[in-house]
């Protein structure tokens, strides 16, 4: 049976402190999820949805103003045992998974929400830094931020920007767009004297 390829292009939005705020055992905990999972390049599932923090369900102010959220969006969104019983689903049997994240915070977040909330992290797959893969790609000093990015194509980000399926979209959009780069700068293989000449003809003339 054929191995079906599946992409996973993944943002998830977290809580923050206050600034010059220290709270007592704070981290980072996902608040939105965006998903976008391509098999053998379609679309085969657009998921967005808020998420209850477990440890520290009160949002911050700045948290608030800084991801255009509410509280109340928070607390009728899904618990984070629903969260990762919902990511755990995209691991299917013969489908070969690569998950995309721009940046590496996604992927280490939710790794700490899971040992927080002692569930396994859901995911089987690969993971794909595609800022890091940005940076190499074009010979970058820094990483460069989703939107700067998708801009210096000369594009637009699709949504809002820090809404998590927006996010999850740009960064499939700008994926597309490098992987195009990327087939279009590979160099066909030089040809040789012989491809361009024709020696049987050559040696005709000469004989």
């Amino acid at each position: 049976m054929r191995v079906k390829k599946q992409y996973l292009f993944i943002d998830f939005e977290f809580t923050m402190p206050e600034r010059n705020v220290r709270m007592k055992d704070f981290f980072a905990e996902i608040i939105e999820v965006g998903i976008v999972a391509i098999v053998d390049d379609q679309v085969t599932e657009q998921f967005s949805s808020y998420v209850t923090p477990l440890k520290f369900p009160r949002l911050s102010e700045r948290c608030k103003s800084f991801l255009h959220i509410t509280q109340q969006q928070v607390d009728r969104g899904l618990t984070i045992y629903e969260l990762i019983k919902k990511l755990a689903e995209f691991n299917k049997d013969n489908v070969d998974t690569t998950i995309v994240t721009w940046g590496n915070m996604d992927m280490k977040v939710l790794r700490q929400n899971c040992l927080m909330a002692g569930v396994p992290f859901p995911f089987k797959g690969a993971e794909l830094d595609l800022s890091m893969e940005y940076k190499r790609f074009f010979g970058d000093q820094n990483q460069t931020g989703l939107w700067k990015a998708v801009q210096e194509y000369g594009k637009e980000g699709t949504g809002k920007h820090h809404r998590a399926l927006d996010d999850a979209l740009t960064t499939y959009n700008i994926f597309k767009l490098v992987e195009k780069d990327k087939r279009y700068l590979e160099k066909p293989k030089p040809t040789t004297i012989g491809d361009r000449i024709d020696f049987s003809k050559l040696l005709n003339e000469f004989a």
